[in-house]
């Protein structure tokens, strides 16, 4: 904290949170939080490594889960250096600029994941309404293109979020109120005028609800076609076939509802209820994935445990 600006000092380092009042078990904690991370990295290198080399994984949907599997490390990635320091070297600080990069790449992957499983549900649409035409819609080529637009949108939609956070001054709190940054707990630090960012962190959200009403409606059209099924085996079949991207979906949008609903219109709820949420957020759609694909997605299922059982001979 330094620069003198007027009658007020200038905040320069930030105050992350652990689990409040439970300070005392930090130690114990980080415990949990480095296995699930560590099961996420494994998991999620698990699904991109079988995909990879397995030549009959090579189709639009597995392609699909790599990007979901990829941006899930990206959500790993970015806040595993602040919750480390938190946990396990009891080091809550964080430098205004580093706060606003990690915001950067944790809204930037979220945007990303978001937009994968909007895309997965179209994929999932289309195998089961024109299973005849869609390899000669979802070719390699078209699926590469797709990749490339949801990673653009993503870094476009929150590039703005670290500029205006550092545009806005920060004069008399520091302390946040989650184990790592997020562009809507920074800005209410503020003491100049942040209402460009509450506006502009709407429409971020919005941007996201968007992308979960299109996979609703992507599951309305689904539900419409299998329901023109004549065969009831048929039918399970195909629904059968969206079971692990409907959890994926309920995995990363309910905490994101959660803690969404929680930061804008409730104003008194348990900081450590904040914390859970927000580190439930970043923490059990990684870790859980990859457990869903393998379980419920045979092909996948197979030849890890396939790879698995040849490491051991």
């Amino acid at each position: 904290m330094s620069i003198i600006n007027t009658s007020d000092v200038e905040i320069t380092t930030f105050f992350l949170v652990g689990m409040p009042g439970l300070e005392y078990a930090h130690i114990w904690i980080s415990i949990p939080i480095c296995s699930m991370y560590i099961f996420a990295i494994l998991g999620n290198c698990t699904i991109l490594l079988v995909i990879k080399t397995e030549p009959s994984l090579h189709e639009p949907m597995y392609y699909f889960l790599s990007m979901l599997a990829m941006s899930d490390m990206g959500l790993s990635f970015s806040s595993l250096p602040t919750m480390w320091r938190i946990f396990l070297f009891n080091a809550p600080e964080i430098s205004a600029n580093a706060c606003f990069a990690q915001e950067f790449f944790i809204h930037g992957f979220a945007a990303v994941e978001s937009s994968v499983l909007l895309i997965m549900s179209f994929d999932r649409f289309l195998a089961i309404h024109s299973p005849l035409r869609y390899s000669s819609i979802l070719t390699p080529i078209r699926v590469v293109k797709i990749g490339i637009v949801i990673s653009l949108k993503s870094v476009l939609l929150v590039l703005p979020f670290p500029f205006t956070l550092r545009s806005l001054k920060y004069c008399n709190k520091s302390q946040l109120s989650h184990s790592y940054c997020l562009h809507q707990d920074v800005m209410k630090l503020a003491c100049s005028d942040n209402r460009i960012d509450v506006i502009y962190g709407f429409f971020g959200v919005l941007w996201v609800m968007v992308d979960f009403m299109l996979i609703a409606v992507s599951y309305f059209l689904i539900l419409k076609t299998v329901l023109g099924i004549a065969s009831r085996k048929e039918q399970l079949k195909a629904l059968n076939t969206c079971v692990s991207h409907i959890c994926a979906v309920i995995i990363f949008y309910l905490p994101i509802i959660n803690l969404s609903i929680v930061h804008r219109f409730v104003r008194h709820v348990s900081p450590l209820f904040n914390v859970l949420m927000a580190n439930v957020l970043l923490l059990v759609p990684p870790m859980m994935n990859p457990i869903v694909y393998c379980v419920k997605t045979r092909q996948i299922r197979v030849r890890v445990v396939a790879k698995l059982c040849q490491k051991q001979m």
